[in-house]
């Protein structure tokens, strides 16, 4: 590491210093800020997270069981008749939570059977196909909570990191310079002084 360089010297320079503690100081403590509102906003986009998995995986259930009924009911050729529908549809659209651009709401439009194909063979079937159709649904929006939440999860690191960067390296450095430069001043002025005093007794004894 290369040493540091010498505070400046001069009064001009110590009200540079200090400005710009000023400022860091303040840009701390507005980050910290931003910093608890960034975690609450985690906080409930967890809890969003949490909830959307327990759907997704309460719909895979269900969509499990009619499946396995149907395959009961109508064998393995029933089901490659029921599962001809075209792909899903996923259509995502963006928002912002302070300051973070994350995934917001989704919309899913399932796939659905040509006119021309047959219908499932049995019930069950018919039951397992919305049900899937609510997973893949469900799938959406648990992959956009989950999305967001890594968005905004990155931006309370990022966070933290400056806020740590200010409190630990910016603003002691600074409180550094400026003590060192202050010290110098106040050292200089106590010269000046004794100075000014020795002039004065020459002048007088002189006279």
């Amino acid at each position: 590491m290369t040493p540091a360089s010498p505070p400046p010297v001069g009064r001009a320079a110590r009200l540079r210093l200090r400005h710009s503690l000023q400022v860091a100081t303040r840009g701390a403590d507005l980050l910290d800020r931003q910093l608890h509102l960034l975690q609450s906003e985690l906080e409930r986009r967890r809890q969003a997270e949490a909830t959307a998995r327990t759907a997704w995986e309460a719909r895979v259930r269900e969509a499990r069981t009619w499946l396995r009924r149907g395959l009961l009911l109508g064998g393995e050729n029933a089901l490659r008749t029921a599962s001809r529908v075209s792909a899903a549809d996923v259509t995502v659209e963006w928002s912002d939570s302070l300051g973070v651009r994350h995934p917001g709401r989704v919309t899913v439009s399932v796939g659905i059977r040509a006119a021309s194909e047959a219908a499932p063979g049995n019930t069950a079937l018919v039951h397992a196909r919305t049900a899937y159709a609510a997973a893949v649904a469900a799938a959406a929006e648990y992959g956009t909570a989950t999305a967001a939440c890594r968005m905004i999860e990155a931006r309370v690191r990022s966070t933290r990191l400056r806020v740590r960067a200010l409190r630990r390296l910016r603003i002691p450095r600074l409180q550094q310079s400026l003590a060192a430069i202050e010290l110098s001043l106040e050292q200089s002025e106590h010269e000046d002084a004794i100075r000014r005093r020795w002039a004065a007794k020459s002048a007088g004894s002189g006279g």
